[in-house]
């Protein structure tokens, strides 16, 4: 679906100019953990006036002809150094001497009519003073969908190898219709806050209707505020994107880091453009060979299994565990605790009150990283005894929630995208059994990883479902898997490194969401792929 031809997508409700998890959510493969979660929620307005994202109108004499392809635009670069540099001080890396670079560049809404209505992109280039023998662009993603690249960006440079830095500009873009590209926004703000708070094991009948009331909820809000549109925002279309972005970087090929869903992004690039293709870095790897239900199985044993490390962890701590001998106890404990008093907060100006599903999405949040596990064990611990401050403020950073109580269009977007590059859905009954099967299997994640089923089954927007992908004829393409990943579990970086033609895959024997560059040893297979091209042996394994 396109605007009419020979209108920018500014036009029209697609605006580009700014005015996980809940049960409805698919899968928040959130990526990254931010390196400073204030940090992009601060850059739309730091950015403000440097560069425009509002209504832009393509060239008529453009619109008038029809090529076979699009052509690429330039991008319109400009110094925002001095907005972001007061974001990144005093976070690790800010001594680093980088200076920064905002980039604006339009695309089209349909690359079946490649001369049509056009969209924004928005791009952060991160560039080290000093830079030797250059070898080019990395462009990352963070996953999400529905992480910033733009944010990515920032954050990489503060933390990617200084060997990497020195050869590589760092750069990222929101995908279409996220952050400042164009983002899609159709969830209100207090209805985001429901979806968190609702119940996030739902067994009964009563609870499963309530879910996929409040399910059908968003659904035909974004339906009625988007139209046909809202299937705009697809994987196979970013991947497009990012091949106008290749060019219009003025890179031969593309050399890629993606993480988590970025992994979907990257390799679906990879099926399309196999040539383009210099390195790509494929960490956290989606698992691209399950349907929706083995999907969302994998989700709930993963974070189970995540917690089980959490506990493990925990209990073995020298100065004692603050949950106790059985964390798990105390976890079903708070969740009873909740569901009968919901849980207030001692931050100035929070109104909010602590429900079950505050409490399992703070679960999941600090499980992505386990520098975030004190701030959990803390949190739960402050919340038995009345404070939910430390959880809402994980659940907050998942969730894309800002301090002034509105949310980025994190959400919204994952939504968007996760639904459009699916065709399939499931039953209602069929999910009504699984909610059965799974709450028994996967105590604290089972039954709402199955009511999330129900979310693309009632979203009304055109499907552009993702291609099998083997990459025939692209280079070594760099597969990274985390034996202890509760988000992307491991299968899924074997498998996307066995259908991939000329897949190579690292494992690292570690805990936590992502693996480079956390270890040395996964480091320097990485750096030496990305700067010499030089991949690792397929099947190494690194140790924790």
């Amino acid at each position: 679906m396109a605007a009419p031809s020979g209108r920018s997508i500014g036009s029209e409700r697609l605006h580009g100019d700014r005015e996980p998890p809940s049960l409805v959510i698919m899968r928040l493969h959130r990526g990254l953990p931010a390196v400073a979660s204030s940090l992009l929620l601060a850059l739309p307005l730091a950015l403000a006036g440097c560069t425009s994202f509002g209504d832009s109108s393509p060239d008529p004499a453009a619109a008038s002809a029809t090529p076979t392809e699009a052509e690429p635009q330039p991008i319109e670069w400009s110094d925002c150094d001095a907005q972001i540099q007061p974001l990144i001080e005093g976070q690790q890396g800010s001594e680093r001497d980088i200076f920064f670079e905002c980039g604006r560049t339009e695309v089209p809404i349909s690359y079946d009519e490649p001369s049509g209505a056009t969209l924004p992109l928005f791009l952060v280039r991160a560039k080290p003073a000093g830079q030797t023998e250059r070898i080019g662009s990395l462009v990352v993603n963070p996953g999400g969908p529905g992480g910033s690249g733009a944010d990515a960006a920032i954050g990489l440079a503060l933390t990617l190898p200084e060997d990497v830095l020195r050869r590589f500009d760092v750069v990222g873009f929101d995908p279409r219709g996220v952050g400042l590209s164009t983002p899609v926004e159709c969830i209100p703000g207090q209805l985001k806050d429901r979806l968190v708070a609702a119940e996030p094991r739902p067994t009964t009948a009563e609870q499963l209707d309530d879910v996929f009331a409040l399910t059908r909820e968003v659904a035909e809000g974004c339906a009625e505020e988007y139209g046909d549109a809202l299937g705009t925002f697809n994987t196979v279309d970013t991947a497009r994107d990012m091949e106008q972005l290749r060019e219009s970087l003025g890179d031969e090929q593309l050399t890629y880091l993606g993480y988590s869903y970025g992994t979907t992004l990257g390799s679906t690039y990879a099926e399309l453009f196999p040539d383009r293709v210099r390195a790509m870095v494929l960490d956290a790897a989606v698992d691209p060979d399950t349907d929706l239900v083995g999907d969302a199985e994998a989700s709930a044993a993963g974070f189970e299994g995540g917690f089980n490390a959490f506990a493990d962890n925990c209990k073995a701590l020298i100065a004692g565990c603050p949950l106790g001998p059985d964390p798990r106890l105390f976890v079903d404990d708070l969740l009873a605790q909740a569901a009968g008093a919901p849980i207030p907060s001692s931050a100035e100006g929070e109104t909010r009150q602590a429900t079950p599903g505050v409490v399992v999405t703070a679960v999941q949040a600090a499980l992505y990283d386990t520098a975030s596990w004190p701030q959990l064990a803390q949190g739960l611990r402050a919340a038995r005894d009345g404070d939910a401050k430390a959880l809402f403020s994980l659940a907050d950073q998942l969730t894309g929630r800002l301090e002034d109580k509105s949310y980025s269009n994190l959400l919204d977007a994952n939504l968007a995208i996760n639904c459009a590059d699916t065709d399939e859905t499931v039953e209602e009954s069929e999910i009504r059994a699984l909610v059965a099967e799974w709450s028994q299997e996967y105590p604290l994640f089972g039954a709402g990883s199955a009511a999330g089923l129900f979310t693309c089954s009632v979203w009304d927007a055109d499907r552009t479902p993702l291609p099998d992908r083997d990459a025939e004829g692209s280079a070594p393409i760099l597969v990274v898997g985390n034996q202890g990943d509760p988000v992307t579990p491991l299968p899924g970086a074997v498998d996307m490194a066995e259908d991939l033609t000329s897949g190579v895959l690292l494992t690292w024997q570690g805990q936590g969401h992502t693996a480079y560059p956390k270890t040395d040893c996964v480091t320097a297979a990485v750096n030496a792929y990305l700067i010499d091209l030089v991949a690792p042996l397929d099947g190494l394994t690194c140790p924790a």
